[in-house]
């Protein structure tokens, strides 16, 4: 097949997907949620944390304001009792008198510090309705009873949460934002689509002690790299549903640098190649800017060339857009025009995170093992 040919086809076919991609954005903001019933019950968060991340004192302090009719208690765990949350975490216990919040200090089990802290706080916690949420999340408040809502519904078992990227404070950090809305979220809706929802998104996850311990608790996902996805597709395989939430909570990206973004964009893909392996290759089909300037360039840029990359990169856009307008995403709205740029970025990450078997994730190495388990490196260049 000649190269015109072949990067033309495979560029009209990612145009397919971000039809379909736009689509499925569309039907899910346009589908009513489940409204909360006068029954809900009373929650345990539970925050694992390590490390300062960016206005983490905010971020804690709103869970703290709920607009939630029963009790609820925080939940905070770190793996070293000289971490510097700790300290963020007591003067949140002196500003909220009257709110149940404890700093539990978890023992180390596994390869991921997340779950080893989330098994210690699934077992103190009081309540049987677990809430989930990572450290950098920062919500409203009607972001427990939004999230909660869902599981009244017998036949849900694990309720998820897309997310978008706020307060990015360097040009780094917007294209993390960027990747997260143009990228990132509508894939997971197609996902959410055609895979039957079943796998979890680590932003915010809620769920009942009941379907915890059906799975095993969060014991099995101790050496896991994509613990998220273990525990959606691990409820789902139980039979009970998992169920996306329209609630968007916010990543709070702050001052991140080149190589911490390329690190953490590098352990999101390859998460995705661990967890789904068969459909990580068409990822490529996604990638409909550098397929169109492939094609282009395959044909001497002609006119004919550079039209085919001005209507990849209005789709793009369009799509963009119209995640933005639903997820009121204003770092996107002000740098839309990066949009080139970041989608070059994420074919580099996609063809980086298609080899290797090491991964960093908070200053620490690990090899990916068989079906994305990890195994703590000692530090040093990777092998």
């Amino acid at each position: 097949m000649p190269w015109p040919l072949l990067f033309l086809s495979l560029t009209a076919a990612s145009w397919v997907y971000w039809l379909v991609a736009g689509w499925c954005v569309a039907e899910f903001f346009a589908e009513p949620q489940p409204e909360p019933g006068p029954d809900l019950p009373p929650v345990s968060i539970l925050k694992p944390v390590r490390g300062l991340d960016a206005a983490g004192y905010k971020n804690f302090g709103s869970f703290l304001v709920q607009d939630y009719p029963q009790d609820y208690e925080l939940l905070f765990g770190v793996t070293d009792p000289e971490d510097p949350d700790l300290a963020l975490i007591d003067r949140l216990q002196q500003e909220f008198p009257k709110r149940n919040i404890r700093a539990l200090v978890a023992p180390p089990r596994g390869a991921n510090d997340k779950v080893s802290i989330l098994c210690h706080l699934a077992q103190q916690a009081s309540y049987d309705t677990l809430v989930v949420c990572d450290s950098d999340m920062r919500v409203t408040p009607d972001y427990l009873r939004r999230v909660c809502a869902p599981l009244q519904d017998p036949s849900v078992g694990l309720v998820t949460c897309l997310y978008r990227g706020e307060r990015a404070e360097t040009f780094t950090a917007r294209l993390e934002a960027q990747y997260i809305t143009t990228t990132f979220l509508p894939s997971a809706l197609v996902g959410r689509r055609y895979l039957n929802m079943g796998f979890a998104l680590g932003a915010s996850n809620a769920l009942r002690r009941e379907q915890l311990q059906q799975i095993g608790g969060f014991e099995v996902l101790l050496n896991y790299l994509a613990d998220d996805y273990q525990l959606g597709a691990r409820v789902a395989a139980t039979g009970r549903r998992v169920h996306l939430s329209d609630y968007t909570t916010r990543s709070i990206l702050g001052a991140t640098t080149f190589q911490e973004q390329w690190a953490r964009e590098i352990r999101w893909a390859k998460c995705l190649r661990v967890s789904r392996p068969l459909e990580y290759p068409v990822l490529l089909l996604t990638l409909s800017t550098p397929l169109s300037l492939l094609t282009a360039a395959s044909m001497r840029f002609s006119l004919a060339g550079l039209a085919v990359v001005a209507a990849s990169l209005a789709l793009r856009w369009l799509v963009g857009w119209q995640v933005a307008r639903n997820t009121h995403d204003e770092v996107f709205r002000s740098s839309w025009f990066w949009l080139p740029l970041r989608d070059m970025l994420t074919s580099v990450i996609w063809c980086a995170a298609g080899v290797g078997g090491h991964v960093s994730w908070r200053g620490r190495r690990f090899a990916l093992r068989e079906g994305g388990r990890l195994q703590l490196l000692p530090p040093g260049p990777s092998s």
